[in-house]
């Protein structure tokens, strides 16, 4: 391990796996690339990854602990599975390195970087939440911060192209771990999370709807709140922005909303609407929905990498 930089692996040769290689490689300022892991060696992120001059194994897990490179490692994305990352969890935490999981598993804390990333810095294992909890729950976190948050939900639209098959595998946890997220990280008594895929030709780029139920700050506040964390957001984003301005509406006693199962709520009514475009650095600029997920990925780990480089220097 270099005394400025951190050795990374990354589990997973598919579409996420491989733009976030090419990010480590191009924009990272402590990470070092050093293995890329799949399961199906003729994958095209393994045969990029081999031109690109990175070890590979398409032998899994068990060919990641192989190389003589893994004693080096100090921090591993995985971009496979809810399902697999348990065991890949084990072997990586057991061995002393970091988990840095982009998968809905959530064996580790939810870490959104503008809402709560200094908090788990030495955490074995930190998760990215989703693709839509990434876009959503920093709105839902702004809101919280100035009011509160009675019930949130989330609508996350995007190309049917960009979801692959360790997405469509994840739906139920999708909803599942975005919900808790809203509620965990964001501050929302009630979280609910919807994705949709959608079949539009030409493919859309990712759209982000949020609702929120709130009380305590009026829509002056709530605005700037909101304006405020999407300018955040965009700092490792850049394609994250407000698709149109803040919409309210209050509900008064005379007439309050109901939702079933909650109840009846008086108050202000936000929808925020987002847009995600990527950076095209690997996927095409519509599939917002990856490369937030891996930007989010790699600023985590670079505040995690300074850390450990820090206390390494001390």
């Amino acid at each position: 391990m270099g005394s400025n930089r951190i050795k990374a692996a990354i589990i997973g040769s598919g579409n996420i796996g491989t733009d976030l290689m090419i990010k480590i490689m191009r924009q990272s300022e402590r990470l070092e690339m050093a293995t890329m892991v799949g399961i199906d060696s003729a994958s095209d992120g393994l045969a990029r990854a081999q031109r690109l001059g990175v070890a590979t194994t398409h032998a899994g897990i068990e060919g990641l602990q192989a190389l003589p490179v893994w004693s080096e490692i100090g921090v591993v994305f995985d971009a496979t599975s809810a399902g697999a990352h348990r065991r890949h969890s084990d072997v990586v935490t057991q061995a002393g390195k970091v988990m840095i999981d982009l998968t809905p598993a959530a064996i580790g804390p939810y870490v959104i970087p503008v809402v709560n990333g200094d908090a788990h810095l030495d955490a074995p294992n930190v998760n990215m939440v989703t693709c839509g909890g990434q876009a959503t729950i920093p709105i839902v976190a702004a809101i919280s911060s100035v009011g509160t948050v009675h019930y949130a939900e989330i609508v996350a639209s995007i190309a049917s192209k960009s979801a692959g098959p360790g997405t469509r595998a994840n739906i139920d946890e999708f909803t599942e771990t975005t919900s808790r997220g809203i509620e965990q990280v964001g501050g929302a008594a009630k979280g609910k999370a919807i994705i949709v895929l959608n079949p539009a030709e030409p493919p859309m780029l990712m759209r982000d709807t949020v609702f929120a139920l709130s009380s305590g700050a009026d829509e002056a506040a709530i605005e700037a709140a909101v304006e405020a964390m999407v300018a955040k957001v965009a700092t490792y984003v850049p394609g994250y922005r407000l698709k149109q301005r803040v919409q309210f509406e209050r509900f008064g006693s005379n007439a309050p909303v109901r939702i079933p199962g909650l109840g009846t709520f008086e108050g202000i009514k936000t929808t925020v609407f987002l847009e995600v475009e990527g950076a095209a650095h690997y996927l095409p600029a519509y599939a917002g929905n990856l490369d937030i997920m891996t930007s989010t990925a790699l600023a985590t780990a670079e505040k995690i990498a300074a850390r450990r480089l820090g206390q390494e220097a001390a």
